[in-house]
């Protein structure tokens, strides 16, 4: 009876739509129009899954980007950077520069590696000649190899050079048997031969140069190599 009743308010147009209607997709905008239930949402959340996959890979893309581009200037300075280094670079030049002016100003007596003494420059050499090897370094130097004009100078040469061992002077008897004359031509003065050694000169065995040795001069053969001391006048210096 009471199914009887329920049929008869239903009418043609409620029992069509009670037919034909069944499980509808929520998800129209994707463009989801199944005929099943199970169509319906296996197809709608398919769609969905794709486009969500889409994204995460569009995201995961532009962070990779970004986390390059970032990489690439943590390595490399900025441009405000490049000019204050290149702007210190700049300063550093202008100093050293004008430091080498002023240097280049200062007044030496001496060049660097000579010694002043009463007003002459000395040079202590660092390697070992023979005579007249020594003789050529001291013209191409400006200098002559030393000879000794007074008492202090002597004094002063003997004690430096003691402290190296051997070292060639400006002396030879070379021109005349036991004829000493200096390297300028000049003869060896009386009152300097007190300064060879006891015994000394002997002329044992062709001993033509004269050095100092010890405590005071020797002759020796020519040939050998030993120290060897140039002498200069010192530069003026004008105030």
């Amino acid at each position: 009876m009471s199914n009887n009743r329920a049929q008869q308010q239903l009418g043609p147009l409620d029992e069509e739509e009670l037919i034909t209607s069944g499980p509808k997709c929520f998800t129209k905008s994707f463009g989801c129009q199944p005929t099943s239930t199970f169509n319906c949402y296996g197809g709608c959340l398919g769609n969905y899954s794709i486009s969500l996959l889409l994204q995460i890979l569009a995201l995961t893309l532009f962070a990779g980007l970004l986390l390059a581009i970032l990489a690439q200037v943590s390595r490399g300075p900025s441009l405000q950077e490049l000019e204050q280094e290149q702007s210190k670079q700049e300063k550093i030049f202008q100093e050293l520069n004008q430091l080498k002016t002023r240097v280049d100003r200062l007044c030496r007596p001496c060049p660097w590696d000579w010694t002043i003494f009463q007003g002459r420059c000395y040079f202590f050499s660092k390697s070992q000649r023979d005579w007249h090897e020594s003789v050529t370094a001291c013209q191409e130097a400006g200098a002559q190899l030393v000879i000794v004009e007074s008492a202090e100078e002597q004094s002063f040469l003997q004690q430096t050079s003691k402290s190296k061992g051997r070292t060639w002077m400006g002396l030879s008897d070379l021109n005349k048997e036991s004829e000493w004359r200096w390297v300028d031509g000049s003869p060896l003065s009386l009152s300097f031969m007190k300064y060879w050694n006891p015994g000394e000169p002997n002329s044992s065995g062709e001993e033509d140069c004269a050095e100092f040795y010890g405590d005071g001069w020797n002759d020796s053969k020519c040939h050998v190599h030993k120290f060897f001391i140039c002498e200069r006048s010192a530069a003026s210096c004008s105030t």
